[in-house]
């Protein structure tokens, strides 16, 4: 039960079969296997590896090295992935939007050892320098940019010239570490067993965690899923998408436009090479897709199922995709990077689809408001606000971060959970009903307002193309849910029309009291909304003095 180990048995026993397409690159699994073995050895070549095992370190601690993945999406984005845990290296994701703070903040936070980047990123790593003296590889992807860090090698050649020997003394016990900045504060590491981010988010929900039943289920399935992660890498959805894929004997495509969402031509690629799956983040990478669709003429039939994660996918958008492609199967996962996959829903053809509801997995729980006890279903709890939270495999906790660490992954009656963040309700069928993220939820006149909620109230007016909601400062209530509205091509600003179409969905007190229109909001690359930037614009455009 280890990523590098899973990946070199698959391999072997579909050595011919493709796995990993970027561009004109194509690469079989027996390949790929060799590339990041070669990875590997450069990795140990400069002394980078385990120093000490996860048996003799605290939960939050890393006796491993941690090599930074500062790139766009590519081939070698999911190749420094397995040729760092061929090494006994613990790879992390690094926003390519962060600025120079931001950057030596992480860098220095993740104590990185070394770091595979873009070479159109040199210009900013050359300011971090001096500040890094524990890097001990800069490793550089040409990219065209014509730019180049001193001292750095050259990705390609230094494969080349390294050894393809197997990995050694690879353990279930290895880390993988996923940095997420949340909707607030500062980027944390998510630190997980490999055993554990396997069995949470890369394999099937229930499937038997053995070497034996992947390679199986593998060279069974071998070439029929063909899938493209359109998310960055740097972000847990679109990797892990790409993870399950390869779990599953198939082959991943990176989209010829990596550093934007290119509808056009990530629907020209799924037509070229028939792909079978696609994975988004919700309404931000669907809507830009559905324009697509009304506006070329592609034949999607090789197409079974769109996956999507990390973000709301409304109801609405739903429908409209299943009506651009009846034979669509529509897959709404529920996760975070704290927790795995804690859920699922699924929409076809036939039936109107939701949003929010979800079958939850076995080790799903709602903890009480005081995190003190488990609410049961079906009992006097159903209908009661709680905490979202697992059990079983979850996270070793944060890196370097014992307090937060005890808080988001509390004991309670001698179980240990994973606890980030997201409020919710039972169902009385003993579903989940997902309410949102507590830290980004609007305190007016002491009633708590979830802004997730009252974003997909608004997404039902067909006159909304996207929104984000936010508390402002408010001097009778505290704070007030303004919506900041981006509205479909045509459409007129009508307050009172977005507020009656709320009102069917949820409770006056929920409403909007403030709006603002813009032309476009402000998202991250992997589609979620920007909160910081969602309070700051509202507070300017209403003229409210920030707090």
């Amino acid at each position: 039960m280890n990523i590098g180990a899973i990946h070199e048995a698959i391999a072997r026993a579909i050595p011919e079969h493709e796995c990993l397409v970027f561009r004109e690159r194509r690469f079989s699994w027996a390949e790929v296997s060799l590339r990041t073995r070669r990875l590997a050895s450069v990795l140990r070549a400069h002394g980078l590896g385990c120093r000490r095992e996860r048996t003799e370190l605290e939960n939050w601690e890393s006796g491993q090295d941690h090599i930074a993945l500062y790139l766009h999406n590519c081939n070698e984005y999911l190749e420094g992935m397995l040729g760092a845990y061929k090494a006994r290296c613990a790879p992390f994701n690094v926003n390519y939007r962060y600025v120079e703070e931001e950057l030596s903040y992480l860098f220095e936070n993740a104590n990185a050892r070394a770091v595979i980047f873009h070479a159109s990123f040199a210009p900013l790593l050359e300011k971090l320098r001096a500040q890094l003296p524990e890097v001990a590889l800069w490793l550089e992807v040409d990219d065209g940019s014509a730019q180049h860090f001193e001292g750095a090698l050259d990705y390609e050649a230094a494969l080349a010239s390294a050894s393809p020997a197997p990995p050694e003394g690879l353990s279930p016990d290895d880390l993988y570490i996923l940095y997420t900045g949340g909707t607030t504060g500062m980027p944390k590491g998510v630190l997980w067993r490999q055993q554990e981010i396997l069995r949470a988010a890369l394999l099937p929900q229930g499937m038997e965690p053995t070497l034996d039943a992947i390679v199986a289920r593998a060279r069974r399935l071998a070439g029929r899923a063909r899938g493209l992660p359109a998310p960055p890498f740097m972000h847990g959805a679109a990797h892990w998408a790409a993870f399950s894929l390869w779990h599953a004997g198939g082959a991943v495509f990176v989209q010829d436009s990596p550093q934007r969402l290119d509808a056009a031509g990530i629907w020209r690629l799924i037509e070229r090479e028939r792909l079978t799956l696609l994975t988004i983040v919700g309404d931000a990478f669907a809507r830009p897709l559905l324009d697509e669709i009304k506006a070329g003429n592609y034949d999607l039939s090789s197409l079974r199922t769109l996956s999507s994660g990390g973000a709301i996918l409304s109801a609405k958008v739903k429908d409209a995709l299943l009506t651009a492609l009846p034979s669509l199967r529509i897959l709404d996962v529920l996760g975070s990077s704290e927790s795995g996959q804690q859920g699922a829903q699924v929409s076809k053809s036939g039936a109107a689809a939701v949003t929010g509801d979800f079958e939850p997995n076995a080790d799903n729980a709602l903890l009480a408001e005081d995190m003190q006890s488990v609410l049961e279903p079906g009992v006097a709890a159903s209908g009661a606000v709680g905490w979202l939270a697992r059990k079983g495999p979850v996270p070793l906790g944060y890196y370097r971060d014992q307090a937060k660490t005890e808080r988001t992954f509390p004991v309670v009656g001698g179980v240990r959970f994973a606890v980030p963040g997201d409020r919710a309700v039972l169902t009385e069928d003993g579903g989940v009903r997902l309410l949102g993220r507590d830290s980004v939820t609007i305190n007016s006149g002491g009633e708590k307002i979830f802004a997730e909620e009252v974003e997909h109230a608004l997404k039902q007016h067909p006159d909304v193309y996207d929104v984000v909601v936010t508390g402002t400062p408010d001097p009778r209530w505290g704070q007030q849910v303004t919506a900041i509205v981006a509205l479909q091509p045509g459409a007129q600003e009508d307050e009172a029309a977005l507020r009656a179409e709320c009102a069917r969905h949820i409770a006056r007190y929920k409403l909007p009291r403030a709006f603002v229109f813009v032309e476009a909001l402000q998202r991250s690359p992997s589609g979620k909304a920007d909160y910081r930037w969602a309070f700051q614009t509202a507070c300017t455009h209403l003229g409210i003095e920030k707090p």
